[in-house]
């Protein structure tokens, strides 16, 4: 009796030992894979944090209204109210040796006045897209392809002289620019300046109308003594020449920045040296996050673009021939990034 109690005494203090000893090692186990576990996950969050972004987008919407009323003024003045729609698109790409900007704008206004219909102030269907690579990370100069597209969404008008007979349309015009070349600028985002010996300029009088009367430099239609028509006019017209355009974007002051933009073009075949220029400036007010105020101005002038004015007073609009353009802007509005 006393041998086996002995004997089964101690193999339960010999089991228990075991098992004492098993759950030690059971929790040093799982205690080195947890750790292991949190040390893979923490390695992991650190690599995924530091993957490198090459892509930066932006996507913006605004809207400027104005408003005018009067109520016993003795002044005098008509009520108005206007309004412009801005849409904006960026997908810019950066790495190493290689820039791809990308870059749409759209721009929608129009306003009414007591006694008028609905006209429109402002109309802009723009795309551009430039590609550059350089031969090292330090060179701030780039080889180049760059790409822009310019027209509108609707109808224009000249309102002094008739509000019936459009002098523009969409896709008449349209302005195509595709050519190579080389940009300089160590942050192209702030700033850049591109130059191209060889670029086509394609532009597109799609309605017959203004194609045959010969608008916007295409080759007008021909006409016998009786007024019919013996050849229609053409739709396109193409030039080859060269083309420099900067951008320079900075803050001036806490809550004022400016961008300018600015492009000179010239053809090799047709009037070499007659310039053409395309100007803007806009300077940005931010009040708040979503409400700022803009100051603009837009100068054009292109050797194509003849001005049409009633010069006699007949009712008949005449060509007077390329002057320049001027639109300034000036609102306040909401502008919201998503």
């Amino acid at each position: 009796m006393n041998l086996a109690f002995l004997i089964t005494n101690n193999f339960l203090v010999f089991m228990v030992s075991i098992f004492k000893k098993g759950i030690i090692y059971l929790l040093l186990l799982i205690s080195v894979s947890v750790s292991a576990q949190n040390e893979v996950v923490d390695s992991l969050r650190v690599t995924s944090d530091s993957i490198p972004v090459y892509w930066n987008q932006v996507n913006r919407a605004s809207i400027d209204i104005r408003e005018v009323a009067f109520v016993n003024w003795n002044a005098g003045g008509s009520n108005s109210i206007s309004g412009l729609l801005g849409l904006e698109f960026e997908r810019n790409y950066k790495k190493d040796h290689l820039v791809w900007e990308n870059r749409a704008i759209m721009r929608y206004g129009v306003n009414k006045q007591q006694g008028q219909d609905l006209r429109k102030t402002d109309d802009i269907l723009e795309l551009h897209s430039r590609f550059g690579f350089r031969k090292d990370t330090i060179s701030n100069w780039y080889y180049s392809a760059n790409f822009s597209f310019k027209t509108q969404f609707t109808n224009g008008y000249n309102y002094s002289n008739s509000d019936s007979q459009p002098i523009s349309k969409f896709m008449a015009p349209a302005y195509l620019f595709l050519g190579v070349g080389t940009v300089y600028g160590e942050h192209v985002e702030s700033f850049s300046s591109y130059f191209s010996p060889l670029t086509l300029k394609s532009t597109f009088v799609l309605d017959q109308s203004l194609a045959d009367a010969g608008s916007f430099g295409v080759t007008p239609a021909t006409y016998d003594l009786e007024g019919n028509r013996l050849t229609k006019g053409k739709n396109t017209r193409n030039e080859v020449g060269i083309l420099f355009t900067s951008s320079y974007y900075t803050e001036l002051i806490e809550n004022i920045s400016i961008r300018s933009l600015i492009s000179f073009y010239t053809d090799y075949l047709n009037d070499f040296g007659n310039v053409d220029i395309d100007w803007e400036v806009n300077f940005n007010f931010k009040v708040n996050s979503f409400v700022r105020a803009t100051l603009g101005s837009h100068l054009k002038y292109d050797n194509d673009i003849k001005i049409i004015i009633d010069e006699d007073g007949d009712g008949e609009a005449e060509y007077a021939g390329a002057k320049v353009q001027w639109k300034q802007l000036l609102g306040i509005g909401v502008l919201v990034d998503f």
